[in-house]
């Protein structure tokens, strides 16, 4: 069913369209245009490729006849969105890709290109864990 209108409200907050991966992904997964399809997980450390993170629930669902979730799943490209991260972050700290297969790290960058969003939320945990945040070039 297709909707022509103004929408007013969004039950949820990230802006997102469907891409081909590589392989199946989950939500918060870091990716980059690459790979054999057109996204796959991210691979090296704050790489200037990292496109977006995978969502769960877009507010804006764009390309949504584009295929299924495990084929073509959505890449929140603005808003917020739950991300892996691995290691301690703090709110408000930048997160770009780590070494780590689509995980990020909270890390001081100057290179924009590098940054994948901001952490909205703090947490003292080193492990991979699932950390709110702002994606985008902010």
């Amino acid at each position: 069913t297709n909707f022509y209108g103004q929408a007013t409200s969004a039950l949820y907050a990230d802006l997102a369209e469907r891409f081909e991966a590589d392989e199946v992904l989950e939500a918060g997964d870091v990716v980059m245009i690459g790979g054999e399809k057109e996204i796959t997980l991210t691979d090296r450390e704050s790489t200037p490729d990292v496109f977006g993170v995978i969502s769960i629930k877009p507010a804006y669902a764009m390309n949504a006849d584009g295929g299924s979730d495990d084929t073509h799943p959505y890449v929140a490209l603005a808003g917020k969105v739950p991300v892996k991260v691995i290691g301690k972050v703090l709110k408000g700290q930048r997160l770009v890709a780590s070494s780590q297969s689509g995980i990020a790290i909270a890390a001081e960058t100057k290179n924009i290109f590098a940054v994948v969003g901001r952490a909205l939320e703090s947490s003292d945990e080193l492990g991979v864990k699932l950390v709110n945040a702002a994606v985008g070039k902010l």
